[in-house]
């Protein structure tokens, strides 16, 4: 019970370090030092550009599944040209955000918790506050900018390659016009929906970081601990993910 409260201190002073951190953010008079600034742009780069590829292959098989099976059901009902409408909404509401951000989880989230797990076992994270260098500073808030900023802008991405494979599909295989489709997306869907998968992309990105870089500080008992810590957060992450996935749709449904 003891270690379980250590483990939820942690939890509390690494998210009142984070919004510190956001608070001195939020001062341009007191720009970040040079070697903070290259970090987050390291880590945008990183978690941003080098997950491009694997989010644009698994977007557009989605894309392609949705424009599948719509198919199959509507066409028993003589409605074809609303496979855009489910492909669309499917998409920009729940399966871009949460997909892009499952794989942000396993890629950039087991690498962050990895990451400090190893420094916090082989106490360079002690070295770091003996220097003067605040660690969360250092380490946590690269990667939560990172998080935040590219979730989102991830999301984006995915979710234009799924509507776009999804359409190509639909022209090619299922005789539907290109035209038809995209004017019916357009018409359907509306920014409200765009920015409540953007919300839900962003809300995800930041409870991936700060439970894997959470998990990453708890590391205490040799290299084994590294894997534990590192399957209990995407585990975390996944679970967290889902419940928010819940209560913003719930909040989307309220304020319909």
């Amino acid at each position: 019970m003891a270690r379980k409260q250590d483990d939820l201190g942690v939890l509390v002073g690494l998210a009142a370090d984070l919004m510190r951190c956001a608070g001195r953010a939020l001062r341009p008079w007191r720009p970040e030092k040079p070697y903070l600034r290259a970090r987050t742009i390291s880590h945008l780069a990183w978690v941003g550009a080098d997950s491009l590829a694997i989010v644009s292959v698994i977007a557009a098989c989605v894309g392609i599944i949705l424009s599948l099976q719509a198919a199959i059901q509507l066409e028993k009902v003589g409605a074809m040209s609303y496979v855009a409408n489910l492909v669309g909404f499917s998409l920009v509401t729940e399966l871009g955000p949460l997909l892009t951000c499952l794989i942000l989880s396993g890629r950039a989230g087991a690498a962050f918790t990895a990451e400090i797990a190893t420094m916090r076992i082989s106490e360079e994270i002690d070295a770091l506050a003996v220097m003067g260098i605040d660690p969360v500073r250092f380490l946590v808030w690269p990667k939560f900018v990172a998080m935040a900023v590219m979730a989102p802008l991830l999301t984006l991405w995915a979710d234009a390659v799924g509507i776009t494979a999804g359409g190509i599909f639909s022209s090619l295989a299922l005789g539907l016009s290109g035209k038809v489709y995209f004017n019916q997306i357009a018409y359907f869907l509306g920014f409200k929906d765009l920015l409540s998968g953007l919300v839900k992309s962003a809300g995800f990105g930041v409870a991936i970081t700060v439970i894997s870089c959470w998990q990453g500080f708890l590391a205490r008992e040799g290299a084994a601990d590294v894997g534990r810590r590192t399957t209990a957060a995407v585990v975390q992450s996944i679970f967290v993910m889902i419940l928010l996935d819940l209560f913003f749709t719930a909040l989307n449904y309220i304020f319909r």
